[in-house]
């Protein structure tokens, strides 16, 4: 199948995508359009089965994440609800639920939603390209390393490039599965050209944004344990992404930046050396330095001020968990 072109905006158009980049319109809106009307009429004749089918179908055709996504789910939930209820009779009135029940429902929620976001890194798994270069990064680095301080990096840096699929999947663009390149770290390859500056800067700094939950839970671990490996762990997470905020070349701190007003820029040069001063880490004097000279840059972005907020928390974060790296 070839690429096509948005018919909201003309962007092109990779042959997988679900939601154009740019503007954001569904690749398969007439399609979805028939199916939800051939679903409701199913759920009219009371067919709750064949209803459910079509809107599976229709599932397909939206990209993860979205809000269309989630209201055909809820459809789906709905209509499996009723195929499972006896249509005899109806629920029984339920006394007021006590607040600790309440709670606990609340508790579970979050549960679910946490294991939601593992049963998705879970999956990226099941690529087999994924394992076995994550497999031969790991050997690698157990050898320089030990097993433990290794095994804890890959981990963080494969979340870090899933927070780059998640977002892809949200905005509906093709990408592959995360490669490990020993003594370079990993990568997704996009499958299409992403043009509009907003869309590269929100997959850019998906993946330090992802890294930097990384590193908290390793901190977190630290705390409740005091296993010092996890301290380890932590730091060097918040180095890596630190280093990935580096505005040059292919690093995800140049896809932030991209969008960014001169202004913005130069905003974002002052917080860099206000952590310098806080942190004491080095690696900011680069992440500085890169930043001024794209600064004087002659063409900048249009603007955002929460692509620049974004930058800045991760910047101050991530330098805080890194000081101890030297």
């Amino acid at each position: 199948m070839s690429a096509t072109s948005c018919t909201h905006c003309a962007t092109q158009l990779a042959p997988d995508s679900l939601a154009c980049p740019a503007c954001g319109t569904l690749v398969h809106g007439a399609a979805l359009k028939e199916l939800a009307g051939q679903a409701q009429s199913r759920t009219d004749s009371r067919d709750f089965l064949a209803a459910r089918d079509l809107w599976l179908q229709a599932q397909d055709l939206l990209p993860e994440g979205s809000q269309q996504h989630a209201a055909v789910r809820g459809r789906i939930e709905q209509l499996t609800w009723q195929l499972e209820t006896p249509a005899s009779g109806e629920e029984p009135a339920q006394a007021p639920k006590a607040w600790w029940l309440r709670g606990l429902a609340g508790a579970g929620t979050t549960a679910l939603f946490l294991f939601g976001k593992l049963k998705f890194l879970i999956l990226g798994l099941t690529k087999a390209s994924t394992f076995v270069s994550m497999f031969a990064f790991f050997g690698v680095y157990w050898s320089v390393y030990g097993w433990p301080l290794a095994l804890g990096l890959v981990i963080a840096i494969y979340i870090h490039e899933m927070g780059h699929v998640a977002m892809l999947r949200q905005l509906g663009i093709a990408a592959s599965a995360p490669m490990f390149i020993p003594g370079v770290g990993a990568l997704v390859q996009l499958k299409q050209r992403i043009s509009d500056p907003l869309t590269n800067a929100k997959i850019g700094l998906a993946g330090p944004v992802w890294g930097l939950g990384a590193a908290l839970t390793a901190l977190l671990v630290y705390a409740a344990t005091g296993a010092r490996i996890w301290l380890a762990i932590a730091q060097l997470t918040g180095f890596m992404n630190l280093f990935n905020l580096t505005p040059v070349w292919q690093l995800d701190g140049a896809r932030g930046l991209h969008v960014l007003a001169r202004s913005e820029r130069w905003a974002l040069v002052a917080i860099v050396a206000v952590a310098l001063l806080l942190t004491g880490q080095r690696l900011l004097v680069i992440v500085g330095g890169v930043a001024v000279w794209r600064s004087l840059e002659r063409e900048t972005g249009p603007g955002d001020a929460r692509v620049l907020a974004t930058f800045a928390g991760l910047v101050i974060s991530l330098s805080l968990l890194a000081r101890g790296v030297r």
